[in-house]
């Protein structure tokens, strides 16, 4: 499955990403960046020292005199950061990002893809069932029931409730497709990552992908009203840069496919579904 330290390369890399974007701060100011990313592998522990040094580069090479990168990987503790650090931007999970954009005026400025982080697109799966009807009424694993409101609007887009199912809630990504493989669920919500990683799963290759969601928007690069209109500005206008030049080794290294300016009309249809 995907390993902690490629997960904690591409948040890094995201966050060193923004970093290098953004203009140089005035002294005494501290920039401050927090990546959330939801349902990852690896724990916050294991990725902020990775955090902390590709922060400090961005730093130098942006002239901040003092910056700060904070990983997490649950609103909760999102929450947190951004109550005692005030950060200027961060990288969101989709679902943590529409989830928490009205009560922080997340203002969306640029995009970013990773290869093999998942997130964009959803899938039921089984050995048993052919399409969704068949998965309705029985058990369904799945690790990210967390958000039923995300699930419902926006993955789903109306086609299922999870009240549908007969929920078997997981907690790594491996073990929701486990639990289709050893038939202690009949089919298995999952997203485009654990979906690539079945064929290596033992036992895995008679579960068959039965129902598909749109593809969705990739992770989102936000600026917090922290961030002086100008400075974001400049990120917003620098953004597609950042992978050429010397940039280009480090974003190949972390996954990091694409990097682009973008706004909340990006973000439009699935902000529309989830505050429907």
């Amino acid at each position: 499955m995907r390993s902690p330290l490629r997960l904690t390369l591409c948040a890094v890399g995201l966050a060193g990403a923004v970093g290098l974007a953004l203009p140089s701060a005035s002294a005494g100011d501290a920039v401050g960046i927090l990546v959330l990313k939801e349902h990852g592998v690896g724990s916050a522990a294991q990725a902020q020292p990775y955090v902390d040094k590709f922060v400090a580069a961005a730093a130098k090479l942006a002239g901040w005199p003092v910056a700060k990168g904070q990983y997490v990987t649950a609103r909760s503790a999102a929450d947190a950061v951004i109550t005692a650090e005030k950060p200027h931007y961060g990288i969101f999970s989709l679902g943590a990002f529409l989830g928490m954009k009205a009560k922080y005026n997340l203002e969306p400025i640029g995009q970013v893809q990773v290869a093999r982080l998942g997130g964009q697109q959803y899938f039921l799966v089984s050995k048993t069932a052919t399409d969704l009807g068949g998965c309705k009424g029985k058990r369904l694993a799945s690790d990210h029931a967390d958000d039923p409101r995300f699930l419902e609007t926006v993955v789903a887009a109306g086609a299922f409730k999870l009240a549908d199912f007969t929920l078997v809630a997981t907690t790594r990504p491996t073990q929701t497709i486990k639990k289709v493989v050893t038939g202690e669920a009949e089919c298995a919500l999952v997203d485009d990552a654990q979906a690539e990683e079945m064929s290596h799963i033992e036992g895995a290759g008679e579960v068959k992908k039965v129902w598909s969601s749109a593809r969705l928007p990739p992770m989102v690069v936000v600026a917090f009203p922290s961030a002086p209109a100008a400075e974001r500005a400049t990120a917003q206008q620098t953004l597609s840069r950042v992978c050429e030049g010397d940039g280009k080794q480090t974003c190949a290294e972390v996954g990091l496919t694409a990097i682009k300016p973008a706004s909340a009309t990006d973000y439009a249809s699935v902000l529309a579904a989830y505050d429907k």
